[in-house]
């Protein structure tokens, strides 16, 4: 996904750096934006989100009902699949299956995303303390900014067995 400016259309429209100034309008342009257009054309959204990533995320269920705002209210359904992992099971996954990693992770990043909102991690911080180091915001907004964990009753049955029973 892309945002409908390049950081120099943005920067013209917003004025320069507007990550330094006011990072949560320009995650709200750069990601939430984008993601928000994509997922009025979807049914359902995966994500890596996991418990253990944060006092933010510590409660994210496996499955979930988001509202997406608009003239057209619809609801999409967000699937957590690593919501209950930690980082070393993903990592084990990732060993064992031989799948390619960001370059940057031998960096010393542990979470990555926007480039100048994130930095590599110092030795004993948090998964994602890299991110928005200079601002008390620990989330871009797109896990936050749909709402979500409508009542369990208004989730479709899944095909066999509950996802929930798995972990």
């Amino acid at each position: 996904l892309q945002p409908e400016e390049s950081i120099e259309e943005q920067g013209s429209h917003h004025g320069p750096a507007l990550w330094e100034r006011d990072p949560n309008r320009c995650c709200a342009l750069r990601k939430i934006a984008p993601l928000q257009k994509r997922l009025e054309t979807l049914g359902a959204w995966i994500t890596g989100l996991r418990r253990d990533q944060s006092n933010v995320r510590a409660t994210t269920p496996l499955l979930d009902l988001i509202r997406l705002a608009g003239p057209l209210p619809k609801m999409v359904l967000k699937i957590n699949p690593l919501a209950a992992w930690n980082r070393t099971e993903v990592w084990d996954y990732v060993n064992r299956n031989r799948i390619p990693i960001n370059p940057l992770f031998a960096s010393g990043y542990r979470s990555i995303g926007c480039q100048p909102c994130t930095n590599p991690v110092r030795a004993g911080q948090g998964e994602r303390a890299g991110r928005w180091s200079k601002f008390e915001k620990t989330e871009c907004g797109i896990h936050t900014c749909f709402g979500g964990s409508e009542p369990p009753s208004q989730l479709p049955d899944p095909p066999n067995e509950s996802l929930e029973n798995r972990e």
